[in-house]
């Protein structure tokens, strides 16, 4: 029973593996070590949003036989669909450089070995199992069910240390602590956890897993415990260094840090154990990041959508191999580099929003599957959300530009 249990939510292994990479778990470790338990609450709303667009996208997966970039150019736009493919392609290679940080500095950590080295094995081991793999989705499956569950059992047993004061946890879940100053904490919680390429790219995922339409409480189950799982180790992180690090005045900015103050406060084995995690929510990320953004610009070009199919896999291992260098070689401002890789992409972060709510809305399409009044809803709340959240970060990267 378990065994089919585990099985049935291969998918959400995936998902969730993408969205927990080293940029995440550097947002939560910094949030409660700044900030206590007081965003916990965040996390629950983002999240919500997250199970509406992903669930939205698990069921036109599992009703239609075409993909949803080539059903978006067929009923609205060719270059709609070009654009969301276009933007989700350079997405992916501005995360991979923190994809890479994240794997360089959690083995140096556990190896003692140059984390500069760590990309340039890690990059090609990624495009074998790509290119050399006869089943990717199961391959994918498999490896990101292994690394996931390394990252909850890591940051459990950290957060099972720690002896967490359970009601100061309980009222971190509550809307307590919401102003102008910390709205920089909001915003970050809320880009980590809701991830619309992550979102999108269910529709994929459960078309891979071979699911039909007498499958689809069981499809759109899996992609919600995807989102709880994300949820999960995000709140475990924040709780655990809201409790070991905030009452200390200790404040934290990266995972690494995270690592090191771990080690300070429980001995060298907290720190291993933590940057286990790191390094298998590196990889996963890493893996899956490229796999996204290089199937959904390929199905956006009309030139194949599925993870076997020849285009997508050169694509993610242009992404790969970019991210890769970037990390290892690249002398130039890092910084302003992936603020320019990022900006690029945030104007398709509405697109894919809007293209998901339009065509599970789509009658002609879904048919009786088509987003109820409850869906449509919450979908306009995670809507706004997001174009909350674009202007904010383009705020910011005009004030970035301005003081170069």
């Amino acid at each position: 029973m378990i065994k089919k249990i585990i099985k049935s939510i291969g998918p959400a292994f995936i998902l969730a593996s993408l969205v927990l990479g080293p940029g995440s778990i550097t947002v939560a470790s910094s949030i409660g070590s700044k900030s206590g338990f007081n965003f916990l609450w965040v996390v629950v709303v983002a999240g919500i949003s997250m199970v509406i667009y992903t669930s939205m996208a698990a069921r036109f997966g599992i009703v239609n036989e075409d993909s949803i970039l080539k059903t978006i150019s067929e009923k609205y736009s060719k270059w709609f669909a070009v654009s969301i493919g276009v933007a989700a392609f350079f997405a992916a290679i501005s995360w991979q450089f923190g994809n890479n940080l994240g794997i360089g500095i959690a083995m140096g950590a556990i190896t003692g070995v140059d984390e500069y080295v760590w990309p340039l094995i890690f990059t090609p081991l990624g495009i074998v199992l790509i290119f050399y793999t006869k089943n990717l989705y199961k391959i994918l499956e498999k490896i990101m069910m292994f690394l996931v569950m390394i990252m909850i059992a890591a940051f459990a047993f950290n957060l099972i240390l720690i002896k967490p004061n359970l009601i100061s946890v309980a009222k971190g879940f509550l809307p307590l602590s919401f102003s102008s100053n910390n709205f920089d904490e909001i915003v970050a919680l809320v880009a980590t956890t809701f991830v619309l390429p992550a979102a999108m790219y269910q529709a994929y995922l459960v078309r891979d897993k071979g699911w039909k339409k007498n499958n689809i409480s069981e499809g759109v189950a899996s992609s919600n415990m995807g989102v709880i799982m994300l949820g999960l180790v995000t709140v475990m992180i924040i709780i655990t260094s809201a409790a070991a690090l905030h009452p200390a005045g200790i404040v934290v900015n990266s995972a690494a840090d995270m690592a090191v103050q771990l080690e300070t406060l429980f001995g060298s084995y907290a720190k291993y154990i933590f940057s286990a995690g790191l390094c298998a929510a590196g990889f996963s990320s890493l893996m899956v990041n490229a796999v996204i953004g290089g199937g959904l610009l390929s199905d956006s070009l009309n030139l194949g959508s599925s993870m076997n199919d020849k285009m997508p896999k050169i694509f993610t291992s242009v992404i790969l191999i970019t991210g890769m260098l970037i990390a290892v070689f690249f002398k130039g401002n890092i910084i302003y580099a992936l603020i320019m890789a990022q900006a690029s992409s945030l104007f398709g972060v509405p697109l894919i929003a809007v293209g998901i709510f339009l065509i599970t809305n789509n009658k002609a399409v879904m048919g009786e599957y088509i987003n109820n009044k409850l869906q449509n809803g919450l979908g306009i709340f995670g809507f706004i959300l997001i174009l909350i959240m674009v202007y904010y970060m383009f705020n910011k990267l005009i004030m970035f530009i301005g003081n170069i």
